[in-house]
């Protein structure tokens, strides 16, 4: 309910958000699109240190928590994608698809989803290194990425303030919403866990 609680809310807020002089009301969607995927690399980064934590500190719960995390980042990366595109459509008139914003986080995703898949059928410490190793990579093809039609920095870059605090404000709110299925994907891990415990005793 929280996760529904929080999404609901971050598309409210973008609802009203403040218009901006050139996007017009094409402004809002480019917030939302933009807050959703700083909220995916809250959770990717997330994954990666609890998964360094557990590594370093051979703790299970820890483990499980990047795998948790991994999984939702991994959701929410791929959710992105179509979202690019219909930005795409509404700012640019037309689909670039060789964007590098766009063309290096669909290899990324692909790369993702066969991670997480792959690593659900191994103990949860294999997720931690996957984790690390995936969060380490994603930086740096980001920050290697460069841009054609996409603005550098359209948020932090604007220098007006008040845009800036909105945004703060949704990718807070859709970081919430990540961290409450994350608790979800946990609680599965729990339970599957103990029927498993349970058929094995029995």
């Amino acid at each position: 309910m929280w996760f529904v609680i929080f999404l609901a809310a971050a598309l409210a807020a973008a609802a009203f958000a403040p218009l901006e002089k050139t996007l017009g009301m094409n402004a809002r969607l480019v917030y939302f699109h933009g807050a959703w995927v700083w909220a995916a690399l809250i959770a990717f980064i997330a994954a990666a240190i609890l998964g360094l934590a557990g590594l370093v500190l051979r703790r299970a719960a820890l483990h499980h928590w990047s795998l948790a995390l991994g999984r939702t980042a991994i959701i929410f990366w791929l959710a992105f994608l179509p979202m690019s595109l219909l930005v795409m459509q509404a700012n640019w008139n037309g689909l670039f698809l060789d964007e590098p914003r766009f063309r290096v986080p669909l290899n990324l995703a692909i790369v993702g989803v066969l991670l997480q898949v792959g690593v659900s059928f191994f103990p949860p410490a294999w997720a931690s290194l996957a984790n690390l190793i995936f969060g380490i990579a994603l930086l740096a093809g980001l920050g290697s990425a460069g841009t054609v039609l996409h603005p550098e920095s359209p948020i932090f870059g604007s220098g007006a303030t008040g845009i800036q605090l909105y945004f703060a404000g949704l990718v807070l709110l859709l970081s919430l919403a990540a961290w409450q299925m994350a608790r979800l994907w946990r609680n599965w891990d729990l339970h599957r866990n103990q029927r498993q415990e349970v058929a094995i005793a029995g």
